[in-house]
């Protein structure tokens, strides 16, 4: 296996520790995130001044001469299957895709083929340059299973640190378009009163809550008083449907596993088509046209679709900005709902 030597001088005034001075002065272009500096170290791959140095707390001075042996990118354990890909872009450092209804993103006890990753693995083949020491793709979000719509996966370590930078720092744009049952309103008193709900100008409704797992079902995420993760999501209608269902424009501030679902099905406004959050649930169907309410009610996945996605190049530093349109059942939805007979 093929080996590289990556060589710098520690700076001026270096933190206390190897693992931390290593972090800041590691070349930028090398993108070696702190924890695989630690493994690096605790291989023996680091040499201080010539020895060798394993101890990732051991101190540092100032132009202290730092080698790095970086092993190639192991071969990722997952196995590459040729799934066929929507690419909405790729270049040598990402790809985004426009991921279909029904593709898990990543390999699990439940899922182990299949999958978004082991299609990358097949459609990138020798572009991936390895994510923290594997030939694999660098996965900085997910949609669920039955959720459609985009995404952005990092070919290599660079990449994905300065992808997941912004995620972790909430400036990348995600929006997506949700049906749901009812009609959110500002001038809806149960909404007033829920805690963590309001109203912004444009009538925007911002939900603000705790989620963590729920307390019986691991499978599920719930609101919680307390020791959750903040969870931010702001919703505007875009169409109403005579009262009993509205299509929504949801856009995520932070990103929790379930965010959108577990915070409409919160304000009593679920999704269609939800297995998990919204219940039993069916549209009125006198409030509708002819045959709307069985639509809604066939409908066999949450409807929810993540259509707009953007972010700056982690190397580039370009603006980036996708839309992905709406998936043909989504739109036979929406069409069902407004009385039409096509899709258009």
């Amino acid at each position: 296996m093929g080996q590289d030597l990556l060589g710098f001088t520690i700076g001026a005034n270096p933190p206390p520790r190897l693992d931390k001075a290593l972090a800041r002065d590691v070349p930028e272009a090398h993108a070696l995130s702190r924890t695989r500096l630690a493994r690096l170290i605790e291989d023996g791959a680091v040499r201080v001044n010539s020895m060798v140095e394993r101890n990732a707390r051991a101190r540092v001075a100032a132009g202290d001469l730092v080698e790095i042996t970086l092993p190639e990118a192991r071969e990722s354990h997952m196995a590459p299957e040729a799934i066929a890909l929507a690419v909405i872009h790729e270049d040598d450092n990402l790809i985004v895709i426009d991921k279909p209804a029904g593709m898990v993103v990543h390999p699990a006890p439940g899922s182990p083929e299949g999958t978004l990753v082991n299609a990358l693995l097949h459609h990138c083949g020798d572009s991936l340059s390895g994510v923290g020491g594997a030939r694999r793709p660098g996965i900085v979000h997910r949609i669920d299973k039955d959720t459609s719509g985009l995404l952005v996966v990092a070919k290599t370590d660079a990449a994905h640190q300065g992808l997941a930078a912004q995620f972790a720092a909430h400036t990348v744009e995600r929006s997506y378009a949700a049906a749901v049952h009812g009609v959110p309103d500002a001038g809806d008193p149960r909404l007033r009163g829920l805690a963590g709900v309001a109203f912004e100008p444009g009538g925007v409704l911002r939900i603000t809550t705790q989620l963590a797992r729920h307390r019986t079902d691991r499978q599920r995420q719930a609101v919680v008083a307390h020791g959750g993760r903040r969870a931010v999501t702001r919703a505007c209608v875009i169409e109403n449907f005579g009262g009993a269902a509205a299509l929504l424009e949801c856009r995520l501030e932070t990103g929790r596993t379930h965010q959108i679902r577990v915070h409409m099905a919160h304000v009593g406004h679920g999704l269609i088509g939800d297995p998990v959050y919204g219940g039993a649930r069916r549209l009125p169907a006198r409030a509708l046209p002819e045959g709307a309410a069985e639509a809604a009610a066939a409908f066999p996945r949450q409807a929810l679709h993540a259509g707009t996605l953007g972010f700056v190049h982690p190397l580039s530093g370009e603006a980036l900005r996708f839309e992905a349109a709406m998936p043909e059942d989504m739109r036979s939805l929406l069409a069902a709902l407004r009385g039409m007979n096509d899709t258009t």
